[in-house]
Order: structure tokens, then C-alpha cells, then sequence
């Protein structure tokens, strides 16, 4: 594991005081107010060479700028039904916090269906949670702890994983490279539950290809993995597949129950959303929030996590004896950011 040195720090600040102003106005946003901890996460992203973390961090702000990824946040996706729809299709959400007060994001992988909305929704939805997290929950939770608090637990719930996951492998890879590229270093640990077979067949094959502080985040876990979740979060705070075994991720949403957090019932996501289009109307109090989609370009995956996306390809292709014509709809997702 590298280690951060404080010349390290200085260097990377110093190259940071040569950068244009308009990413300097878009670094507040990604560090707020807490500089030398973002420096630290780039730098680690790189495994300590200060070039390159430099290069990453000024990459991700042009990108930031380029995509006017400040203002995404004003943009609500509508009309609300739509983004219900989202919601049902994209299984995500903050179940509570940790005992030291990280957020605590539940993800529902072998659920997710990514089939309500164009490409480009599901890759808007993503990064708003992305920002929400970062400028508002992040920020209470360091508020609340009286300390910096600038990474999150993710529990990634594996039921229902099927080789159709096959279809979602290039919409997958986008949101993946754009949180390795934009938003690196912001997950503590990874914590997976409910795992099926095809899930294991997968992890034994692209679990070599991950980076060593990578492999070392994640752990898979025992069934719901609650009895290991609970020691690091209290009862209220697990997310709801992990409070039962063989809950999974289903049965959600189609009461509109308010304790399932991926649904758009959730206190969440009614904040969340509340608070987006809280900030449209603050900024087009003349104007009607606007329809369509907020289109982002996807950054092109470097070589390893396309070595990873094609590892899992084949290895669902073999599970399923190359069948199903799965390839034919995977390869129809562009990710150019020009089809929806």
C-alpha cells in the first residue's frame, strides 16, 4: 500500500495553484473545503506519483467543467414518474450510517434492470447521487461528527444475478469508469451478500485482475451478511436485504413501503429529490423545470477495466454455453453519449 508523504502534498498544491480558474471554481465543489484530503485520494489513485495524480485530478475537472457537472444538481429528472421508474430500475440508496458515521450506500446488483430509461438517465441519476453525497451528505456527516468524513460503506446484494446481467456490462462500465476517473478513493469497503454461483464464477476470474487496494476493500460475505454488518452498524442501519436471510433485494417497491431505500418513497430519496428540484426553481424561477435528459460524455475505459468488462462477458457467455443472444444487445448500448 503507498504511502502518502507530505512532499507529496506539496508538490501535488503547488501544481494545483497553476490550474485556469474555471477549475479552480469547480475543485471547490469536489473538495469543500477539506484540499489536502482530495489530493490525498487522487494520489492514492495512482499509487503516490504526483504527475499523474496531478494529471487525474485536471482531467476530471475539465471534465467537470466540459459537462457543467456544478449545475447537475439543478437539474431534476421529470416528470416524478419517470424518475420513480428509475428508481425501480436502478437499486440504490442510503440505508443509515456506520458506528463512525460513514453513509452506509445499498446497492441492489442482481435486481437492477436498467430498462425504464435511456442510457443517458441511469448515467444523470448516477452522478447526482454522486454529487448529493459529496456537497450535502458527506458534509452533514462531518458536520454532525466534528471531523472530516469523506468516504462511504457500500453493501452490494448479488440476488437474482442472472447471465442477462450480460446486457448491463457496457451501461456498467460507463458508471464504473466515471467514478474511477472522477470520484476515486470514496468507498471505505465493499461489503458483498447474497451470493448466487454465477456471482462466484465471475469473482474468481476478474478478482486477479483488480488492483491490490482494490481487492483488499472487498469482502464477500456470508449469506445476508448481517451478523458481520452489525458490527460495524447498528440494526436500524442495515439495508433491508441484510436484515433476513433470503430477503434479497425483492418485494421492493411494489408497496411503495417507505424502509426499503431504494424505493423513491424512501426519507433518502425524498430528500434528495426535493433538494434537486429545490435548486432548479432557485435558478429558473422564470422558467418551467425543462424535459429530457442532462447528457454527460462517457470517458472511455482504459485498458484494464475493459480487460474486466470482457473477463465477465466471457466468463457469462460460458456459463450460459454462448447463448441467448445476449451479445447482440450488449453491443447495442452506445457509449459515446450520442444514443440513448
Amino acid at each position: 500500500m503507498v504511502f502518502i508523504t507530505e512532499e507529496m502534498i506539496k508538490q501535488f498544491e503547488a501544481l494545483m495553484e497553476q490550474i485556469d480558474e474555471p477549475l479552480k471554481i469547480t475543485y471547490q465543489n469536489v473538495h469543500q473545503g477539506y484540499p489536502t484530503a482530495t489530493l490525498m485520494r487522487f494520489l492514492k489513485a495512482r499509487d503516490g506519483n504526483v504527475s499523474k495524480a496531478h494529471k487525474m485530478l485536471t482531467d476530471s475537472l475539465t471534465w467537470r467543467v466540459q459537462n457543467e457537472i456544478d449545475i447537475i444538481l439543478t437539474k431534476p429528472i421529470v416528470p416524478a414518474d419517470l424518475y420513480r421508474s428509475i428508481r425501480d430500475s436502478q437499486l440504490i440508496g442510503v440505508s443509515g450510517y456506520s458506528n463512525e458515521g460513514l453513509p452506509v450506500i445499498a446497492i441492489g446488483v442482481g435486481l437492477s434492470t436498467y430498462d425504464k430509461a435511456s442510457v443517458n438517465y441511469y448515467v444523470q441519476s448516477h452522478i447526482q447521487m454522486n454529487e448529493y453525497r459529496d456537497r450535502v451528505v458527506l458534509p452533514a456527516a462531518s458536520t454532525k461528527h466534528g471531523r472530516h468524513i469523506g468516504t462511504c460503506i457500500k453493501v452490494l446484494d448479488m440476488t437474482g444475478l442472472k447471465l442477462s446481467a450480460l446486457n448491463q456490462i457496457k451501461l456498467l462500465t460507463v458508471i464504473s469508469t466515471i467514478d474511477d476517473l472522477n470520484y476515486p478513493e470514496k468507498t471505505e469497503t465493499y461489503f458483498i451478500v447474497n451470493v448466487p454461483y454465477i456471482f462466484s464464477a465471475c469473482w474468481k476470474v476478474v478478482r486477479p485482475l483488480l488492483q491490490e487496494r482494490t481487492r483488499k476493500k472487498v469482502q464477500v460475505l456470508s449469506g445476508c451478511g448481517k451478523d458481520e454488518l452489525l458490527k460495524i452498524m447498528d440494526y436500524a442501519s442495515l439495508p433491508h436485504f441484510c436484515k433476513r436471510d433470503g430477503s434479497g433485494s425483492g418485494k421492493h417497491l411494489r408497496n411503495g413501503t417507505t424502509d426499503i431505500c431504494f424505493s423513491l418513497d424512501h426519507a433518502y430519496h425524498q430528500q434528495m429529490y426535493n433538494y434537486i428540484k429545490e435548486q432548479a426553481r432557485l435558478v429558473e424561477t422564470n422558467a418551467l423545470i425543462k424535459h429530457g435528459s442532462f447528457h454527460v460524455k462517457f470517458p472511455e475505459p482504459d485498458a484494464n477495466e475493459a480487460k474486466i468488462a470482457e473477463t465477465i462477458e466471457c466468463t457469462l457467455q460460458r456459463l450460459g454455453g454462448g447463448q441467448n443472444g445476449l451479445t447482440n444487445s450488449f453491443r447495442s448500448i452506445a457509449i459515446d453519449g450520442q444514443k440513448s
